[in-house]
């Protein structure tokens, strides 16, 4: 009957046996010992609650029947001992288990991160900040919460349950059945309340993602906030999304609240009928009036646990939401991965194909049928207006994505035959848009390199024209960069950035308009030392503004996707095509262009 009850206060039509079950098989092995001594402990604690209501009897007897003084000092050392140890035994199985949750909780969110950090940028272009850090804060807890509830569920409240059902029994068998009774009606109705919760706390964790998908806008859009006077408007949305986590935290409450009327009730009811026939047994049938009082104790004990395990369903059922949620993320398969025999790339040459490349984000085309050769050694610049393919060529060469179909290969060899760490080991990349860590610049730039020395770092910040101001800043190398780098202006994370590539001493560089953010000084300077990075080595350039793309040994034109010309400058100016129109654009006279 007992194995029945606890199959229904369980029942879970999503799986929550089957999720309780994973929880229980991945952590047991690491936390098995310290769950053995969590459970010796918690039975300690079962034991002595029971012993508190079974010498009750004694109690009673001793004290107002026999009127035995001596037995009274026993009883009296007895009822000491018993809650010295149980007290004992409930500081060790509390410590046990916050240590244990705080270890699970910290394990969980390090496999989280490490499997959002492996997934492909097709998961980041699809999937909200606010969505990874509910997933990673929110869930890992949830994880926590649902197994220490089963733990103590079975461990603390089942075991002081089962032993003052046995004091109840052995003091009465028949007022137990009373007690009984009630158990099936509890289960019948919290049952009806667990579809109801897991459907709130759903809608509660699409609510806490926005509000952590807002604060990231917020932060990071904070100067167009400022400067557009927005900070109603975003306080509105925020006080909605807080709004709606408040309305369905309030709901799951009263969901889960309902249980107590209903467990009060029926428990007022069985006692009052217990109470009913004790006290008839005893005052009409002559029955002893302390296994009485020792059953109506375990009776008042018991209340608690069973109270607790009667509701598990429903608190379990809102934990076991985020569980859902994290193993729905844990088991989202890498999209991009080394194949079975990838080798490591050894680049001989450098030269770089794109052949009959055809790709698409979601449904949107981005590439079609695109083919060109990058020449070893040789600078290529990719032009032609915002959405031509450029920077998607530059990702599709680092395997940001995979091609639909078509080849990108180095040296001949398909890219995906080699192993991702070595493609992008030998690839060093400045993009227009910098991004550094909060870290200090030492930190950032050696990024480049992780066993750079620091001469060499020095030396790849003055080659960048960066230790200059670098040395000013408070700290100097050791001066944090901020988050995303905000520390520094633009032309300074451009500098670092630039840095960071020399540093990496790559064979093949990609350069998203690496100059963009400089004053016209320091661009010289940078131009200057981007040349002598330049020299030898294979390099593809998007240009925005043509006039730093001119020495380039080949420019290649895109247009929605396609290569439309190929050619140097002089030769792409003088056939009048759509980089002759580009250049107009950008220049008063075709003087100024050539």
């Amino acid at each position: 009957m007992l194995n029945r009850l606890l199959a229904r206060i369980l029942e879970d039509p999503d799986g929550a046996p089957a999720l309780i079950g994973r929880l229980v098989s991945e952590n047991a092995r690491a936390y098995l010992p310290q769950y053995l001594l969590a459970f010796v402990f918690m039975g300690l604690v079962a034991a002595t609650t029971a012993a508190t209501a079974w010498i009750m009897k004694d109690v009673v007897n001793e004290v107002f029947i026999n009127r035995e003084i001596n037995t009274v000092y026993v009883i009296s050392a007895a009822v000491v001992a018993i809650f010295v140890v149980k007290g004992a035994a409930t500081y060790g199985q509390t410590m046990l288990l916050q240590r244990i949750g705080n270890n699970m909780v910290a394990n969980v969110q390090r496999r989280i991160y490490r499997h959002v950090v492996r997934q492909g940028l097709t998961y980041f272009d699809e999937t909200s900040f606010g969505d990874i850090g509910t997933r990673l804060s929110h869930n890992s807890r949830a994880a926590r919460a649902a197994l220490e509830m089963v733990v103590t569920s079975l461990g603390r409240d089942l075991f002081t349950l089962i032993g003052l059902l046995f004091v109840m029994i052995a003091q009465d068998p028949i007022m137990s059945l009373i007690a009984l009774v009630i158990m099936p009606p509890v289960v019948i109705l919290v049952a009806k309340l667990v579809r109801r919760v897991r459907k709130v706390a759903k809608s509660q964790f699409v609510s806490m993602t926005d509000i952590l998908s807002l604060v990231k806008e917020t932060a990071g859009g904070i100067r167009i906030v400022k400067a557009f006077g927005v900070e109603d408007v975003l306080t509105s949305r925020m006080d909605k999304a807080i709004g709606d986590v408040e309305i369905q935290a309030n709901k799951i409450a009263r969901l889960t609240a309902r249980t107590s009327p209903i467990t009060e009730t029926l428990g007022g009811l069985a006692v009052a009928a217990i109470i009913l026939y004790g006290g008839y047994s005893v005052i009409e049938m002559d029955r002893d009036p302390g296994g009485f009082f020792a059953f109506i104790t375990a009776l008042l004990l018991a209340y608690e646990p069973a109270k607790r395990l009667a509701r598990l369903n429903v608190a379990l059922s809102n934990q076991l939401v985020g569980v859902r949620l994290m193993y729905d993320l844990l088991d989202r398969p890498i999209n991009l991965r080394d194949k079975s025999g990838a080798r490591d790339l050894v680049i001989e040459r450098g030269e770089l194909k794109f052949d009959n490349i055809i790709f698409r984000y979601k449904d949107t085309p981005a590439l079609n049928e695109f083919s060109m050769v990058a020449p070893a050694g040789k600078v290529t610049a990719l032009v032609g207006a915002s959405g031509a393919g450029k920077s998607t060529a530059f990702s599709l060469l680092e395997r940001f994505y995979d091609v639909e179909s078509g080849e990108v290969s180095i040296d001949g060899i398909d890219i995906r035959d080699v192993t991702l760490a070595s493609l992008r080991a030998n690839i060093a990349l400045v993009n227009q848009d910098t991004f550094l860590f909060d870290l200090s610049i030492r930190d950032n730039i050696a990024l480049g390199r992780k066993d750079a020395s620091e001469a060499e770092i020095m030396d790849a910040a003055k080659a960048a024209n960066a230790h200059g101001f670098i040395m000013d800043l408070p700290g100097g190398y050791d001066a944090s960069a901020g988050e995303g780098g905000l520390q520094l202006s633009g032309g300074q994370r451009q500098r670092i950035a630039i840095a960071r590539a020399m540093l990496r001493d790559a064979p093949i560089l990609l350069l998203d308009e690496a100059t963009s953010a400089l004053d016209a000084e320091a661009e010289a300077k940078i131009q200057s030392a981007l040349a002598r990075l330049m020299k030898g080595r294979t390099t593809l350039v998007i240009a925005h503004r043509l006039a730093t793309v001119r020495d380039a040994d080949k420019i290649v034109v895109l247009d929605r996707g396609k290569v439309v010309e190929e050619g140097t400058h002089d030769e792409l100016f003088a056939a009048d095509g759509i980089y002759r129109r580009l250049c107009d654009l950008q220049f008063r006279s075709p003087d100024a262009a050539a």
